[in-house]
């Protein structure tokens, strides 16, 4: 088992080719592994890594590809139907599980690992990418200066790029589907943009319209923070946001296959995901709110890298940190694990407090 390798599962996906990429900058080296065979020969050659090609209903297949490395990063979405299998292979195996996760369902659904990882002293850390590190370091940052802090607002804007085809998919899954929120300490279902607001993101001369919209966060933050009530935004046209807001009246179609296959076969007739010009003059901007009971707020910004390359840097700084033996046992969030300062270790982060109390 080599100290520098890891088993990168969905490698040749839009946001797994990128963590390959980018592995030998941090002196890694992954064992690019999947379904698809013609895909993950073509990058190996290119890349001169090994491949393993299996799917996740092969146990045996899964067991005999953990024997080789000690981390796995799965960037195989969708989660729904990837994360269980290799979780609990990782625990069987004794290995370390990451993954880059956004669904705060998958995220509670992880969790309920936690005894049996720590039993076997490995970590469970969904949620190393744009999903969630830097807005779980944020939150964290937070609570740590409003200590009494009982509920967070974290909003994000996301300009002029595109998703990745693999986010796309994702979301076709989801249509039809509720919205979510964290109320006092639970989940509760509400409708897709439920709530609305305008943000004053940084670096924007005009305040950008967001609505409400299930992020990872809802779990992690919770985990991280202890913050009871959570919301979690993203920017969108106010007038795709009135259309939405009658979502509950057409959930049923959303809901149908043909809907679902239409959408699925528009999404895979696009491009992979955001060009390397595009993603080298992105940013990604997030805002981010406390309150506590007496009404004092603590606002910030965060500005950091184009979100698919920040999650590429995010998964490898945090997966060298478990190959040198840098971890905490169980479930935990990129926060819980690292501490606030995590997300600064990414070069072009930005992080300040705009409004005190």
């Amino acid at each position: 088992m080599l100290d520098h390798s890891f088993l990168l599962y969905g490698a040749n996906g839009y946001t797994g080719e990128l963590i390959a990429r980018y592995a030998a900058a941090f002196g890694l080296q992954p064992i690019l592994a999947g379904r698809n065979k013609q895909a993950l020969e073509k990058l190996g050659a290119e890349l001169s890594l090994p491949i393993r090609v299996f799917a996740l209903d092969h146990q045996s297949a899964i067991q005999q590809a953990l024997q080789e490395v000690g981390v796995v990063v799965n960037a195989a979405g969708p989660y729904d139907f990837t994360a269980k299998q290799l979780v609990e292979a990782c625990i069987a195996e004794g290995r370390h599980y990451l993954d880059l996760n956004g669904d705060a369902m998958i995220y509670d659904m992880i969790r309920t690992y936690d005894k049996a990882a720590r039993d076997k002293g490995v970590m469970l850390l969904p949620g190393a990418g744009y999903d969630v590190v830097p807005t779980d370091c944020l939150a964290l940052w937070l609570k740590q200066q409003m200590p009494d802090a009982s509920s967070l607002k974290i909003a994000f804007a996301i300009l002029n790029s595109a998703l990745s085809r693999g986010t796309a998919i994702n979301t076709v899954l989801k249509l039809g589907l509720p919205g979510l929120s964290r109320i006092d300490g639970k989940l509760v279902e509400e409708p897709v943009g439920k709530k609305g607001m305008y943000v004053q993101f940084p670096g924007q001369k005009k305040k950008i319209f967001t609505m409400s919209l299930p992020w990872g966060d809802l779990s992690t933050a919770y985990v991280s923070t202890g913050i009871p009530n959570i919301e979690t935004y993203i920017n969108i046209n106010k007038a795709a946001w009135f259309f939405l807001k009658g979502q509950a009246a057409y959930n049923w179609l959303l809901k149908t296959k043909l809907v679902r296959g239409i959408a699925n076969a528009i999404v895979k007739s696009q491009s992979p995901g955001p060009d390397q010009a595009t993603r080298d003059k992105t940013n990604t901007l997030i805002w981010a709110q406390v309150t506590n009971p007496k009404g004092n707020t603590l606002t910030a910004h965060m500005v950091v890298p184009e979100a698919y390359t920040l999650t590429a840097l995010t998964a490898l700084l945090i997966t060298k940190k478990v190959l040198n033996k840098d971890f905490k046992a169980g479930y935990q969030t990129p926060a819980t694990a690292y501490g606030t300062e995590l997300i600064m270790e990414i070069e072009g982060v930005e992080r300040r407090i705009i409004t005190g109390y």
